[in-house]
């Protein structure tokens, strides 16, 4: 039994030893490399890396890519980056080209601008390339900033910002849809501001000036270096047809004021022929006790036989010339 038991440990122990070899040989490479460029990264770290579901590669190669720059940046910062879900490598390059053109950048500033989702490598490129941002974005379905001078007269305009990126507000910065909207916002304002459109096309570039001195990339990730006005055209007269619509608008307002007085006239006029019908039936009604009041004066002796025939002599006369006088 105790023979066996010998057996079992040294196969045990064999067994451990050939997975440190395994794990020697696997991670070799790499601390070779890297100790051979003076970044050296110790083999038990590397293994360490592995468990941890960390790249070795990536860590090692960042690392020898900033010690040949000549900057120090040590593994477990690197291995915390990595962890952190961000791109080792990015903010790598990001630093050296930084470091490359004098622009101060620590790696901690850098690994959080990468954590916020910015593009740190580009915006080291764009601090020492500038870039140009069209105004407004095509892509989004728009090509021109519309505004509208005093005189009513539409400008159509397209411009170009030119922008630097400002690392120490690209954390928290606003990004280039602001840049976008805030000089649109002063295109607007200074052309809505102008009395003619022809003073804006005689000088545009008071639009830059304008805008410019506006200040519009306070608390945004960017540095405006100038605002160009890359095309202009005269559009719809806007006052003109705003003015046709206001004067439509009043047309048909005084026409549904006439049409009212019209309605109320004619109520009018059929109440007063209803009003005459009355007082002709009243008439009638009247006429109609004249022979009962005569027949009430023979009866009571008020008028005799020659008075009653007068009366109709005279009634006679009367619509004989009421007669004489229709004919006419």
């Amino acid at each position: 039994m105790g023979g066996i038991a010998i057996i079992i440990g040294v196969i045990i122990v064999a067994l451990i030893a050939l997975g440190f070899l395994m794990l020697f040989f696997r991670f070799f490479g790499l601390w070779f490399r890297a100790l051979l460029s003076g970044a050296h990264v110790g083999l038990g770290r590397l293994i360490g890396m592995w468990l941890r579901h960390v790249n070795p590669g990536i860590i090692v190669d960042s690392r020898i890519m900033l010690t040949k720059a000549g900057i120090d940046v040590s593994s477990d910062l690197l291995e915390t980056h990595f962890l952190a879900r961000g791109d080792v490598m990015k903010v790598s390059r990001a630093l050296v080209a930084a470091n490359k053109a004098n622009i101060p950048l620590p790696f901690q500033r850098a690994a959080a601008i990468d954590l916020a989702g910015r593009d740190v490598l580009e915006a080291v490129r764009t601090s020492v390339n500038p870039k140009v941002i069209d105004c407004p974005d095509s892509t989004k379905g728009k090509f021109t900033i519309d505004a509208v001078a005093k005189d009513g007269i539409q400008l159509q305009v397209k411009a170009r910002v030119t922008v630097r990126a400002n690392i120490e507000r690209l954390v928290g910065g606003a990004t280039e849809e602001t840049i976008i909207a805030r000089v649109g916002e002063g295109i607007v304002t200074t052309i809505g501001s102008s009395e003619s459109y022809k003073a804006v096309l005689e000088n545009p570039d008071t639009i830059s000036r304008t805008v410019l001195a506006k200040g519009l990339d306070a608390g945004t990730a960017f540095e405006i270096l100038s605002i160009d006005i890359a095309d202009i055209d005269v559009g719809a007269n806007v006052g003109a047809k705003l003015q046709a619509d206001q004067a439509e608008a009043d047309k048909r307002r005084f026409q549904a004021e006439a049409e009212k007085r019209r309605a109320a006239a004619q109520a009018k006029e059929q109440e007063m022929l209803a009003l005459v019908q009355e007082n002709r039936a009243k008439v009638v009604l009247a006429e109609a006790q004249i022979p009962l009041a005569i027949a009430d004066a023979f009866k009571n002796g008020h008028v005799g036989v020659m008075d009653y025939y007068r009366l109709k002599n005279i009634q006679a006369d009367t619509d004989m010339r009421s007669s004489i006088g229709s004919t006419k």
